[in-house]
């Protein structure tokens, strides 16, 4: 019985040896697709490809793409768990063509790969064609010897598959497998297609179409071929099942789950444990990518994932979290093929524990909110929507956590109360992605690329040059000739300016011509072509000319010397606080550095110190900064940190600098710091001068950030640090280093004096000041002091009270002090009368002649104020009248 991986390997191996290209796949986060939030299908890397807005140098490919559909248009997290084939991760199996062969090819290499590569049986299987392909009729007759009452024609957008609202599309086709009358269920286009006898196990997208935002389409340039496998559906079959969670992968997964959380796999848990299994291996993936939780964009349906999963190991009984503790089986099972899992091993297991303790606490509350909520109503009757968004509001719980919690106890949420609800609050909504990495507008860009080629970069070895003006771009068009005051894009051939990447700024700079000069104010990059931001300054630039490059070397020196900083912060961090930690995103700039990392909490003062004084100590070992070109699988077998969800080439370049022996020499086993990276850095660490961290604060959810200075400006940072010290010692007429001492010698002693002064007004209060003591006189029966007090504060006034409480004996006090122009009353009542008499009355009585409002405490204390004293004499009748009754 073939395993998932063996199938994963026979699928790829054998569209290698018809001449297809195995092409790694991409990120769960796309780079080429605004329009998309996860990759959710095995074309997606490439987009480009298909529309002809870029060329690779192969034309067929085959991949094992890794996908997650949880939200947006392939959304199947609600199903995930109680069915066989739902997923929010699966791994789609494919190989594509780009304009090189067509349904011809594409239709036999799938049908000799199931059935024989596969050995699946041909009489159980049958066929779907869009209802007008004629052509994929006859050619599954004529190559599978199909039966017409096999080749079913579905007239819907089944059988007419597109990737998004905008993109590539076309007609496909499908194979299913027939597992049997002892399953319910119909071939596609029947009444009972959704049963589980007749499974979709291929789909064969015929690329002939770009359709656009107006719903027109158009007929590209080169047809081409999309195909995917369920490598889980495809697996179940061969391995005896029709239930994707029998198989091999996702067995063993159920099992660590049922193995941690001490419950039968089989037993009443089985649901859970598949959402456990299967939700592990969506957030995993996703973190390992680049992912965090948080709470919009792709952080948001993470977490939402993440509480799904962490809800159901709740329903299984578990105290303490458990989904970081089943890291290590899917590594194990998925490692190998997927060797970024391993590399983020620690990072995943950190920010799942984290999640899962966050949550546990707030979980019980929300569920107790939910049965109160339900007690409440007629039974079977849905959940008011205005109690779903309380739940999501005040306890974080989605609405489809919320739906799958009452989809146990056969309720339904009201969902467009909570629509109304989320609306009237103006909420927080999940806002249609807006994409992230290339500009979606950058076909000119790759039109440029295809005419000239990709540009060369020059920027590590040197900061000028000489290049050929190949294009001139002006408003997103390319122009002849640009002139003096002109705002423009220029592409080289070659350039030592830095396109900006990894956080490192582009470069700035001028490029002169003969007939003219630009100043470059960014370099960007799109297609491998580096675009130069620029206004022409003298003369003309045109297309053809050659070119003086001159990078501003003041400003790349001090760029480098904040990038090199970087990863000596990196390594630093990683080695104050642990493994876990990964770079988030980062700023290189000329004036500061800015690194975003993956840490729960805030560092503390000893360890900001700890770490600034380890980089600082790297800096002034001035051992050379060495890069090395290699494959990405031997940098990472040195030990060099990547960025998880990155994508990166055949070869990467990898940056070392430091030596823990402190030697300035050894082997990699003894470098400091190794990452992969592709920015400029300095020659020898020493270069960077001096490094002072600025701050330290939250940048998003589980990822801290922290500023620094290098160089001159850390210097002039510091400079201006000792220029305030000496400032405060001539002032305070000590030395430097006497500093902090004497200033905290003179805190203590205002500290003492104002202690002194408040109990002085205290004194002169309780003297009555120089009109002599008040006295206290009988109203009903109620011994009353009243005192009007000046020169003190209203935060004085209830030590006063006890004082003439304890004076007293038995009685009442009130007290109206001018507090700088507004009055603040204060009033006591002690134990043996509070029964009579209220101390909150007395001063509301008071406050309201005095012209304020309120006032309260206990019976026994009470304090309020108003906005003048100068009827504090009505304000001691009305407390009077109160106690006189």
């Amino acid at each position: 019985m073939p395993s998932l991986n063996d199938i994963r390997s026979t699928f790829l191996g054998y569209f290698e040896k018809q001449g297809h290209t195995v092409v790694p796949s991409s990120p769960l986060v796309p780079r080429n697709d605004p329009t998309l939030m996860f990759a959710n299908s095995g074309m997606v890397q490439f987009k480009n490809l298909f529309t002809g807005v870029e060329h690779r140098d192969y034309t067929r490919a085959t991949t094992a793409q890794k996908c997650v559909r949880a939200g947006g248009k392939h959304n199947d997290l609600d199903n995930v768990g109680y069915t066989r084939r739902h997923h929010t991760f699966f791994e789609m199996l494919g190989n594509f063509s780009f304009g090189d062969y067509f349904k011809s090819d594409a239709i036999p290499f799938a049908w000799e790969l199931v059935t024989k590569e596969f050995d699946i049986d041909p009489s159980r299987l049958l066929v779907t064609v869009y209802h007008t392909d004629d052509e994929a009729a006859d050619l599954w007759k004529k190559v599978a010897g199909l039966p017409d009452d096999r080749i079913l024609r579905i007239p819907t957008s089944d059988n007419f598959w597109q990737m998004g609202s905008t993109g590539p599309c076309g007609p496909c086709s499908e194979i299913f497998f027939d597992h049997g009358d002892k399953y319910w269920g119909g071939p596609p286009g029947s009444p009972e297609e959704d049963g589980d006898r007749f499974v979709e196990i291929w789909n064969i997208v015929f690329m002939q179409n770009e359709l656009f935002e107006d719903g027109s389409m158009r007929e590209l340039d080169a047809q081409s071929i999309d195909t995917g496998m369920g490598i889980e559906r495809v697996a179940a079959l061969l391995q005896g099942t029709n239930d994707n969670y029998a198989t091999d992968l996702m067995r063993a997964l159920i099992e660590a789950s049922a193995d941690v959380t001490g419950s039968d796999p089989d037993g009443p848990g089985e649901t859970h444990h598949r959402v456990i299994a299967d939700h592990l291996r969506s957030t995993s993936f996703l973190i390992a990518d680049g992912v965090m939780p948080s709470n919009d964009g792709r952080g948001y349906v993470l977490r939402r994932i993440m509480r799904r999963a962490m809800r159901h190991a709740h329903l299984l009984g578990t105290k303490e979290p458990i989904m970081h503790r089943l890291v290590p089986a899917l590594v194990q099972k998925m490692g190998a093929a997927y060797p970024e899992l391993g590399r983020a091993q620690a990072l995943i297991e950190e920010t799942l524990k984290l999640e899962e303790t966050k949550f546990k606490t707030t979980l019980d509350r929300g569920l107790k909110l939910l049965d109160e909520e339900l007690g409440g109503l007629p039974e079977g009757a849905p959940l008011p929507g205005a109690s779903a968004f309380k739940l999501y509001d005040t306890y974080g719980f989605p609405l489809d956590l919320t739906q799958d919690a009452l989809r146990e106890r056969e309720r339904t949420v009201d969902t467009e109360g909570f629509d109304t609800a989320m609306a009237e609050q103006k909420a927080k909504a999940r806002a249609a992605w807006s994409g992230s990495g290339e500009a979606a507008d950058a076909a000119i860009w790759y039109d440029i690329a295809d005419e000239h080629g990709a540009t060369d970069f020059l920027g590590y070895d040197t900061e000028t040059a000489e290049g050929q003006v190949k294009a001139v771009v002006k408003g997103g068009e390319s122009v002849k000739t640009a002139a003096k005051g002109d705002e423009i894009q220029i592409v080289l051939n070659q350039t030592p300016f830095y396109a900006e990447a990894g956080g490192q700024v582009g470069d700035t700079g001028e490029i002169i011509t003969d007939a003219g000069k630009a100043r470059v104010t960014d370099t960007k990059k799109v297609a491998g072509v580096f675009i130069h931001f620029a206004q022409v300054t003298e003369g003309e630039i045109a297309p053809g000319a050659y070119a003086k490059l001159e990078v501003d070397h003041a400003r790349r020196t001090s760029i480098r010397a904040n990038h090199s900083a970087t990863h000596l912060l990196h390594e630093a961090l990683r080695r104050a606080l642990g493994d876990h930690v990964a770079q988030r995103g980062s700023l290189n700039a000329p004036d500061r550095l800015r690194f975003d990392f993956s840490h729960a909490k805030a560092l503390t003062d000893a360890e900001l110190k700890s770490v600034e004084a380890e980089v600082n100590s790297y800096i002034r070992q001035n051992t050379p900064v060495s890069t090395r070109i290699m494959s990405p699988d031997d940098a990472c077998a040195i030990g060099a940190q990547a960025l998880f969800g990155e994508k990166y080439g055949d070869e990467v370049r990898v940056v070392s600098m430091g030596t823990q022996d402190g030697s300035g020499k050894g082997a990699y086993g003894a470098t400091y710091s190794i990452e992969l990276c592709g920015g400029t850095h300095v020659t020898q660490t020493g270069d960077i001068g001096v490094f002072v961290v600025t701050a330290d604060s939250a940048s998003s959810a589980g990822v801290r950030r922290i500023e620094a200075l290098t160089g001159s400006e850390a210097w002039d940072y510091l400079a201006a640090q000792d220029r305030t010290v000496g400032d405060l010692a001539s002032e305070l007429k000590t030395s430097r280093s006497d500093v902090g001492a004497r200033v905290k010698a003179l805190m203590e002693e205002r500290r003492a004096l104002q202690n002194e002064v408040a109990q002085l007004r205290r004194e002169l209060a309780m003297s009555g000041g120089t009109g002599g003591a008040a006295e206290a006189r009988d109203i009903g029966g109620v011994p009353f002091l009243a005192q009007i007090v000046s020169g003190v504060t209203g935060k004085d006034l209830p030590p006063l009270i006890d004082e003439h409480k304890a004076r007293l004996g038995s009685g009442a006090v009130l007290l109206i002090a001018d507090a700088g122009g507004k009055a603040a009353v204060a009033a006591g009542v002690t134990a043996d009368l509070t029964d009579k008499v209220s101390a909150v009355d007395l001063v509301k009585a008071a406050v309201t002649e005095l012209g304020g409002k309120g006032g309260g405490g206990r019976p026994d204390m009470a304090q309020g104020g108003g906005p003048s004293a100068d009827n504090a004499e009505n304000a001691i009748k009305a407390a009077e009248a109160v106690i006189g009754g």
